[in-house]
């Protein structure tokens, strides 16, 4: 049984514009780290800015008081990687360390304790699953696994789809995706897995940043089925290194990296999946890639990443939507 899209899709596209909503940067009572290749966490009112190129702090931002506090540096380098709050604990998994373009993928589950400010050692991932730069997410109280690359930016893009059961510490695999996809974030919705923008990164044939993704691709979690967007419904703009959160039941995906341009992209596109339609929201005040996107109470923050496509510079900057 396939997933069946409206005909009308096509014409609700064609209504694409501008949100009332925009983006303010906030002045908070101190400064984080400038990182880029970070993830971040919200945990109850906290967000946690964690991971980037180079070993770091953990570093904790009170949305109520607007100030940061550092805490614990984390055990190894790692970054590329989308973070997952789990029994308000902090997973990291599907996880670079490593210097370009060979990063490596780091080949177990590390876990944050903010209670504890503590970091321990989780379940090994399976040897031949191993990848980085991949999505993660939570649903029903299991770890999920999505795409990635095995090779840093050089080689070795993977559709594997994975999903890890703590209660019984068993790893299972899925239905690979469609198609493969790197520097791309995973967002559950309503029962249904959405995959927009990403890339293909082959640094051994010199394209890391021109094979972008264009398709989106949805599992569905009832059919246990996968299913791909028709072709007027790919991603208006092609980019990877982007940040992806449910938002008001749409699926937004924020800045982001390509070939087209030098600067990071300020765009933010959301993808209506009650009508299946995308939208231009209003855009950040600063470009950024290379980070991820965190909601607390209804307002998205964005935090971090890099400026420009590559490594710098690297940012430190808090924007949020409300």
């Amino acid at each position: 049984m396939k997933r069946i899209i409206p005909l009308f899709s096509f014409i609700v596209l064609l209504s694409y514009h501008t949100f009332a909503q925009t983006w303010t940067t906030l002045i908070t009572e101190n400064e984080c780290t400038h990182r880029h290749e970070n993830s971040l966490a919200a945990v109850k009112d906290h967000i946690y800015l964690l991971g980037g190129r180079r070993v770091k702090p953990v570093e904790e931002y009170n949305t109520k008081t607007k100030s940061w506090t550092k805490k614990v540096v984390t055990p190894i380098e790692m970054h590329h990687f989308q973070s997952i709050t789990y029994k308000n604990e902090i997973w990291v998994l599907g996880a670079f360390t490593g210097p370009y373009p060979h990063e490596k993928p780091i080949d177990q589950i590390w876990i944050y304790s903010p209670k504890k400010d503590e970091w321990r050692k989780g379940p090994d991932i399976p040897n031949d699953r191993l990848r980085g730069s991949a999505g993660a997410f939570v649903h029903n109280n299991k770890i999920y696994l999505i795409c990635g690359i095995q090779d840093g930016h050089w080689d070795g893009h993977v559709a594997w789809f994975d999903v890890y059961d703590p209660k019984t510490n068993v790893w299972q695999q899925l239905p690979d995706a469609p198609r493969p996809r790197d520097h791309a974030q995973a967002v559950v919705i309503d029962n249904t897995l959405y995959l927009a923008g990403g890339r293909m990164s082959s640094g051994i044939i010199k394209k890391v940043f021109e094979l972008t993704v264009n398709e989106v691709d949805m599992y569905d979690f009832k059919l246990n089925q996968w299913t791909t967007l028709p072709t007027h419904l790919n991603i208006p703009t092609p980019r990877a290194g982007t940040a992806a959160v449910e938002y008001n039941k749409k699926l937004l995906i924020i800045g982001g990296e390509s070939i087209s341009q030098g600067t990071a992209h300020n765009e933010v596109e959301a993808l209506d999946v009650k009508k299946f339609s995308w939208q231009k929201m209003a855009p950040l005040n600063t470009g950024r890639h290379g980070t991820s996107a965190v909601k607390i109470k209804n307002k998205v923050y964005i935090i971090g990443g890099s400026g420009n496509r590559g490594g710098s510079p690297e940012l430190n900057s808090i924007e949020v939507l409300e």
